[in-house]
């Protein structure tokens, strides 16, 4: 690999403007690609087969009139009066012109709405009255009833005693005609006694129906009497607006032109604010505080190398491989769904890396360019040593970010891979690009103080004396408690999705939330949707029982403050209700509502489903821990194979991933601190804290991983070669780090930089990324790889090296610093000699020659 990579280089330098152009043309075919085949960003994150997402189709299937996506509009009056009859006429005819907008299948009026519910109270009133009044009437009646059959029992009882008296005194036979008379009256007054109560009887159970109906109906709208359309003080009113297909299938022109429909209305008196389901921001892929982050890179660019050019190369590297990688990976978005957060993923990874890469190159070609090595021999041997270690780290970055693609999830999967195009294009460019330019600047890459002393570079300076081992104790001790500190918070971290909450402050997604949270409280921002199987049909006549019944079960647990039924499928086999929780759509009282309505054992009900934003995520964090254990098996295991190959040790990368683990978890408490508990919010822009994005910490895992595996190559390899050239373990632990130091610091400082730039985006997302990142990179490269890693080196010793004779030699040698390659070409034998107790890409200066010896024990590498 050293040898192909240092032809490549020298290839590169001598067809320079060839190599120039050829980017400039992929970078232009990538701008063609994205203008021809690109399509939206969305916001709106979705996860095929959760159990968020089959409710979701369920209700599509069985419930095709409610189908499609919704949003909200919130109209408030702006002196916080009640709404005039004129205003409401006027947001009326605005949501009837907002049915003609394409992909608008409907709105709700909400004033209409709301007098509608007002009138089925008072139906439900004057039903009870009326009701009771018949009730009355029927009361009535039986009383007069019960008078005529008391008088038709007297005289029964009568004239029974007139018959006996006339059959005693031997009458019976003249009194006959006369008792058969008044009998027949009697028998004809009983009978329409009888029908009297026969009718009266049917109209008690026809009330008792009414009523019971009635009863029914308000029972209903008690359950679903705190959902309101317009607030009790009458300031504000929210309109539902309705799609005719899934809101992430909503085209961003249609959902602008409703944006720009509600908006623009200009109703005296009233602020229209549109939700974040509608008009959630799309964040800038590169903004003012990106564009510091690459102003502070360049700065220590400048402080490093001297020069502007030297500055400006890897700055103009990596922007052109951002564009490239981004661009292309853009013009997949009209093919596949893309989370409007990756392509600034690609960015960040792409400015980070790409800066890092070509600098490790330039470092390397500008040290030997002081040595005396010839121009275009310095660049292939930069691109052959320096070039070759920039491929092997970025095999790890790539490793991670693609094993994303094993959680299932396609938008991390999707993330993951145009992380991994950019880091992918960045090493190309780092290999090709680079030396092209190195060849266009010459000798202007140096200061003119050093091109006078081009040659003259004097005896070199290394240290003599190992760390103390006291030292290395307090060190090992003192930051791995600080990082444990740090990390505290991540113990109480929780994960979540974004709501209107975590939009721009000034953006009308978050107005429209906190006005709904003010005066319609916190739950309506976040309801949850309630599908429930029924074992057998229900009947049209007890639909409505039915409703009552399953939904006073609903309403029946913690935390719900109302319960309204959305109706029956065609086949009667599936209610669906409406559930108002008490917290909002990121609370823990909500998730923990979700759990206990899908445990909610209901009498007739097969299954209990719940969609919406608060079991949403709690199938992301589900998924996401699903994955987690694959995912970590995948990149730790191939990275420790890398590594193990690499540094012919088996502890050495032990204590880089274990070292990474704690650098990890202390980004993750960093996180949590001040995007969770608030911490320094007012600082990096946080409003509101809330749940940490649900799939970040996976996302820093892949990231970060490779990233901290380019540190502890970079560092520790330069003391695996001064140990193989002879100098003792402990001592050589000091000489690594003191060649590599340099160019690490930078290239922390400058991915740092960079990284910091994203947390001050308009997006939550984008900033807790940015801020995760940053911090993971500060902590690992500063304290794990430049305190934590050669302390431990140091107390391990020569068994920091040490590794089965039988994997000794079997394993292939990995030239990742391209020694071979140095012995090989004669103009750079001073350099290499010089150099033989370094890092890679040297920048050190060092201060007396070194006797090199050759370790012939613990597998070492031989010189």
């Amino acid at each position: 690999m050293a040898t192909l990579l240092y032809r490549l280089g020298r290839l590169a330098a001598r067809r320079a403007w060839l190599v120039i152009v050829a980017w400039v043309v992929v970078l232009g075919l990538a701008g063609g690609a994205f203008a021809l085949f690109g399509g939206t960003l969305t916001s709106a994150v979705s996860i095929p087969g959760t159990a968020t997402q089959a409710v979701s189709d369920e209700l599509s299937e069985k419930f095709p009139a409610a189908s499609g996506g919704s949003g909200s509009v919130v109209f408030t009056t702006s002196d916080d009066s009640a709404f005039t009859d004129e205003q409401k006429t006027e947001i009326a005819d605005l949501l009837t012109r907002t049915e003609e907008l394409d992909d608008v299948k409907g709105t709700t009026n909400p004033f209409d709405t709301q007098a509608q519910l007002a009138e089925q109270a008072q139906k439900v009133t004057d039903g009870r009255a009326q009701i009771d009044a018949g009730t009355a009437q029927l009361e009535a009646g039986q009383a007069q009833i019960d008078a005529a059959q008391a008088q038709l029992t007297a005289g029964q009882q009568q004239l029974d005693a007139a018959r006996a008296q006339a059959e005693a005194a031997g009458q019976l036979a003249a009194a006959q005609a006369q008792l058969d008379a008044q009998q027949a009256q009697i028998t004809a007054g009983q009978q329409q006694i009888d029908e009297q109560q026969a009718t009266l009887d049917a109209s008690r159970t026809e009330l008792e129906t009414q009523s019971a109906t009635l009863e029914d109906g308000a029972d209903l709208l008690a359950l679903a009497e705190e959902i309101r359309q317009v607030s009790k003080d009458e300031t504000t009113a929210v309109a539902s607006i309705q799609f005719d297909k899934a809101l992430n299938l909503v085209t961003t022109e249609s959902k602008d032109a409703l944006v720009e429909e509600m908006q623009g209305a200009d109703i005296a008196g009233v602020d229209v604010e549109v939700s974040n389901d509608i008009a959630a921001s799309i964040p800038e892929i590169l903004g003012p505080g990106e564009v510091g982050g690459v102003v502070i890179a360049a700065i220590v660019l400048f402080v490093m190398l001297g020069t502007l050019i030297g500055a400006g190369l890897p700055l103009v590297n990596a922007l052109i491989g951002v564009g490239v990688g981004v661009l292309a990976s853009l013009a997949l978005s009209g093919t596949v769904e893309m989370l409007s957060v990756t392509p600034v993923l690609g960015v960040m990874l792409g400015l980070a890396v790409g800066i890092d890469y070509s600098l490790f190159i330039l470092n390397r070609h500008r040290q030997q360019l002081r040595d005396g090595v010839p121009l275009e021999e310095s660049i292939g041997l930069a691109n052959g040593t320096s070039g070759n270690a920039v491929v092997f780290a970025g095999s790890t970055v790539l490793i991670a970010l693609l094993a994303l693609n094993l959680t299932g999830i396609p938008f991390l999967g999707l993330m993951g891979t145009v992380g991994a195009v950019c880091v992918f294009v960045a090493i190309l460019i780092a290999v090709t690009l680079t030396p092209a330019l190195l060849r266009l600047v010459g000798m202007r890459i140096l200061t003119k103080k050093v091109r006078a002393r081009v040659g003259q570079t004097g005896p070199v300076k290394v240290p003599t004396s190992p760390m103390r081992t006291g030292r290395a104790v307090l060190t090992l001790v003192a930051g791995v408690a600080v990082l444990l500190i740090v990390a505290i918070p991540a113990l109480s971290m929780r994960l979540g999705l974004p709501a209107g909450s975590s939009e721009p402050v000034d953006s009308s997604a978050y107005k429209a939330y906190k006005l709904i949270d003010d005066k319609f409280g916190a739950g309506v921002n976040g309801p949850l949707i309630v599908v429930a199987d029924l074992d057998q049909a229900v009947s049209e006549d007890d639909l409505v029982a039915e409703q009552v019944r399953i939904g006073t079960e609903i309403k029946g647990e913690d935390d719900v403050v109302a319960v309204a039924p959305i109706g029956a499928s065609d086949d009667d086999r599936t209610l669906a209700f409406q559930v108002i929780p008490q917290g909002g759509p990121s609370s823990e009282s909500t998730e923990q509502l979700v759990r206990d309505l899908r445990g909610l054992d209901v009498e007739g009900v097969s299954a209990l489903g719940v969609a919406g934003n608060a079991s949403g995520n709690i199938d992301v964090s589900e998924k996401l821990a699903s994955a987690l254990p694959l995912y970590l098996l995948v990149v730790v295991g191939l990275s420790l194979i890398i590594l193990i190959f690499v540094f012919r040790s088996i502890l050495v990368p032990i204590t880089a991933t274990l070292g990474f683990v704690l650098s990890l978890f202390a980004a993750f408490g960093g996180v949590t601190a001040v995007f969770q508990w608030g911490w320094l919010a007012p600082v990096f822009g946080v409003h509101d804290p809330g749940p940490i994005l649900s799939f970040l910490p996976i996302l820093m895992v892949g990231v970060l991983f490779g990233l901290a595996m380019d540190y502890q190559l970079f560092l520790v390899s330069g003391m695996r070669e001064s140990f193989a050239h002879g100098a003792p373990a402990r001592l050589a632990v000091q000489r690594g780090v003191h060649a590599g130091r340099t160019v690490v610091i930078a290239a922390a400082l400058i991915m740092t930089a960079v990284f910091s730039g994203f947390v001050f985006s308009n997006s939550v997302m984008i900033q807790s990324i940015g801020l995760g990142l940053a911090l993971g990179v500060l902590v690992d490269a500063f304290v794990v790889r430049l305190l934590l890693i050669p302390a431990v080196m140091h107390l391990l010793g020569d068994a920091a090296w040490w590794i089965p004779q039988w994997l000794d030699r079997i394993l292939p040698d990995v030239d990742v610093e391209g020694a071979s390659l140095e012995r090989s070409h004669p103009a750079a034998a001073h350099t290499a000699d010089e150099q033989h107790h370094s890092h890679v890409a040297p920048g050190a200066e060092v201060d007396a020659p070194v006797t090199a010896t050759a370790h012939d024990g613990d597998g070492a590498h031989r010189a």
